[in-house]
């Protein structure tokens, strides 16, 4: 297919159909994959009443192989249609998120943060044999570690922070009351995820415009945050009940214009950069080597362990150029100078260091 179909909920088995889609196309991937959970029997409560537990048949597998290798062949899928800037999420618990994670890394996907969505509200530990489990697992990644562009909106999260970073931990109730889909009092799906997680990571990581898939529909709540955010969507089921009742829900949505308005904003991945110890290693500036701080006649010179000394104190470019300076802090890369070899010129030490993207 030339184009991808946009803002569809479709039928059939994921990897089938994202093979067909043109490569490239995801801007960003949410998955909410079965957790192969292995129940054995039912659930119940100390009242011995019946707890409505995840036993569907999707959630079924013959043993962990055949697990992983269902996991393999759709994040194979996912990750070829995946843009070179996009981002993937994978949610999962303790059952499966370990194994999802491994064979995500031996695909060449690069993590970036493993997210722990805890819930407000979660099961109880029935039986008191074991914690309450009251959080589950999302592992950020970006296709590859040389990928060196991504969408992450740092200051928008932080502003609606309270002006803290936003961590990674998040507090989130689960899916309940009116939003969660019933039909005749039973619910539709039995792993609905509440609108507020996948609010979150669409405005962290994408922008209005962007196309959002999810190759496990559900009951479609990636597609309704998607298109109350102004991104495009494409989500898949093989169930055509969830994709049914998805359909309904993603189509009585209306819109206005303050829903979508979002700055866009890519992020350059921050680079790695060499640290000074590799300086003294590689020869570059090797123990002996006399710095100077800008702009004065202090000298300082260097060791062989990556500190320098100067005036009796001994510590890292940093450290000690504050000291000098009488600053709280400073970055030494910027502030020491060494003579050049050939030329017999001064230049920051900054310009020796390799600049590498992540």
């Amino acid at each position: 297919m030339d184009k991808a179909p946009v803002d569809q909920i479709l039928v059939g088995d994921c990897v089938e159909v994202m093979n067909e889609f043109p490569e490239k196309c995801a801007d960003i991937i949410f998955a909410d994959p079965p957790y192969n959970l292995q129940l054995q029997g039912e659930l119940r409560r100390p009242d011995m009443s019946r707890v409505d537990a995840v036993d569907d048949e999707w959630d079924k597998f013959d043993s962990f192989a055949d697990y992983d290798q269902f996991t393999r062949s759709w994040l194979a899928a996912a990750r070829r249609v995946l843009s070179d800037e996009g981002t993937i999420w994978v949610i999962g618990s303790y059952h499966n998120i370990y194994r999802v994670g491994a064979i995500m890394m031996d695909l060449g996907f690069w993590i970036l943060n493993d997210i722990v969505w805890i819930k407000q509200n979660p099961m109880p530990q029935m039986r008191g044999v074991r914690f309450c489990n009251a959080h589950e697992t999302i592992i950020w990644a970006k296709k590859s570690e040389a990928q060196s562009r991504y969408t992450f909106h740092y200051r928008a999260l932080k502003s609606g922070n309270e002006d803290k970073q936003m961590r990674s931990d998040w507090t989130i109730p689960l899916c309940t009351g009116g939003e969660r889909l019933a039909i005749d009092g039973k619910k539709v799906h039995t792993t609905q995820k509440p609108e507020a997680l996948l609010h979150r990571i669409l405005t962290a990581s994408s922008n209005p415009g962007d196309l959002a898939l999810d190759p496990f529909c559900g009951t479609g709540t990636t597609a309704a945050v998607a298109k109350k955010l102004g991104r495009r969507y494409i989500t898949i089921d093989r169930d055509a009940g969830y994709v049914e009742a998805a359909r309904k829900r993603v189509s009585a949505i209306r819109l206005s214009a303050a829903d979508i308005e979002q700055e866009s904003v890519h992020v350059d991945a921050p680079p790695r950069r060499t640290p000074f110890i590799s300086m003294v290693e590689t020869g570059k500036l090797p123990a002996g080597t006399v710095l100077r701080l800008r702009s004065t006649d202090i000298t300082a010179a260097v060791q062989a362990d990556g500190t320098i000394v100067c005036g009796g104190y001994r510590g890292s470019i940093h450290k000690i150029g504050a000291r000098c300076l009488g600053f709280p802090s400073c970055n030494g890369w910027t502030y020491w100078l060494y003579k050049d070899a050939i030329t017999g010129k001064e230049q920051l030490i900054d310009e020796l260091r390799d600049h590498q993207g992540i």
